[in-house]
């Protein structure tokens, strides 16, 4: 084989720039014309299974149209809370579903921006654009539909510093480029601003035969990433570390895809990913939560390490303490030094030493555990985390 003019490098990029079109045409094709529905799926990968879910955000699912409901492929639930008034950007958005939910959260005065590569999944989310407007009793669309790539934000029109938060619900396994794709949400994102997202990720690296199968690639799993690697990538590209919100382990249930995959295991799993102005040393500070959230009164679920109860004053490190006091968090939490004295109902809760869970398949492993030890029938336990992606609305 004669290399080009340009060399070895030119050669090797162009390779990959093929591949990366091959994998984007494939992916269009999959969900595009092999798609027309959730059940049409080979695997649970994206049907996987949840928490409950919170009253106000089940009621906005409920009023999304059957049709939208119906061409949606999430692997999780990617509202994540404090959405009032926000500017929210939705990674292959698809046929519209979480976007249409979220215009009902954020309200008239926030909006929200869906892009996905798949133009008859935009066609369809744009065709009930006026149906969800006049069942919200909204004046004026506060959603917008784009036709691009989730890694050429910027060829979109999708401008610096321009949102609040940027969702994505099992899409960035589908690009190849993955820090290319988080680099982007970075540039668009406002300082204290975060990327809440839901995706696949394999226990191991990928071999070749399972990065090249184009079934596995459309079904989320095919482009999956090593779990460690995301932090890797997050902070590469300048974000705070990873924070694992929930997991759930993904069983392949067709029998020639379990022989291609062997060994490789597969989560479902939620991370936030907090973009925070450069304010110099944090330190561990006493933070009270004021029930100020709407869905969240009593208490906040702020990752699968911290949650705050309303009024109850607790310890937290150094870079928790930066996310909640530079995020649009703020707000709804007293946060003063530790030592200060504070007028809470009860005394503060030390910071423990304890060690956090980062590992997705730690997580969902003990999550099943505990589902395992819930009675089938508690109400209100854990039946009602047997719920999947499919059945939100």
């Amino acid at each position: 084989m004669t290399l080009s003019p340009a060399g070895p490098e030119h050669y090797v990029q162009t390779v990959a720039t093929q591949r990366e079109a091959e994998i984007r045409k494939d992916v269009q094709t999959y969900y595009g014309q092999v798609l027309r529905k959730s059940a049409d799926l080979q695997t649970n990968a994206c049907v996987t299974a949840a928490g409950p879910i919170p009253r106000h955000i089940r009621e906005a699912l409920q009023n999304v149209h059957e049709e939208v409901s119906l061409r949606y492929y999430g692997c999780g639930l990617v509202i994540p809370e404090c959405l009032e008034n926000c500017w929210i950007l939705d990674l292959g958005s698809g046929s519209g579903r979480d976007c249409y939910a979220l215009s009902q959260l954020v309200g008239e005065k926030g909006h929200v921006t869906g892009i996905d590569m798949t133009e008859g999944q935009v066609e369809v989310a744009k065709k009930y654009m006026d149906y969800h407007m006049e069942k919200y009793g909204f004046r004026a669309p506060n959603v917008t539909f784009i036709y691009g790539y989730i890694e050429k934000l910027g060829e979109a029109g999708i401008k610096n510093e321009s949102y609040d938060i940027v969702i994505s619900n099992c899409v960035i396994n589908l690009v190849p480029d993955k820090q290319r794709v988080l680099q982007e949400v970075y540039r668009v994102l406002k300082h204290g601003g975060e990327l809440y997202f839901s995706d696949v990720y394999a226990s191991l690296e990928l071999p070749e035969e399972i990065r090249t199968h184009k079934i596995l690639w459309g079904e989320c799993l095919g482009g999956a990433l090593y779990w460690k690697d995301l932090a890797i990538l997050a902070q590469n590209v300048g974000f705070c570390p990873p924070r694992l919100v929930t997991a759930s382990l993904i069983t392949i249930q067709n029998k020639e895809l379990e022989s291609v995959i062997g060994d490789c295991r597969f989560v479902s799993a939620t991370f936030r990913l907090f973009k925070l102005p450069m304010t110099g040393p944090t330190e561990k500070c006493q933070v009270t939560y004021n029930g100020g959230i709407t869905g969240h009164e009593k208490e906040l679920i702020f990752d699968a390490n911290f949650t705050f109860k309303k009024g109850e004053t607790v310890e937290v490190d150094e870079e928790t303490a930066a996310i909640l006091k530079n995020s649009r968090f703020a707000q709804d939490f007293l946060i003063r030094p530790i030592g200060e004295k504070l007028p809470t109902r009860g005394g503060c809760t030390a910071l423990q030493a304890k060690d956090i869970i980062t590992d997705p398949f730690q997580l969902a492993e003990e999550s099943d555990h505990m589902k395992s030890r819930c009675p089938p029938d508690a109400a209100g336990g854990c039946c009602d985390t047997k719920k999947c992606c499919k059945n939100y609305n």
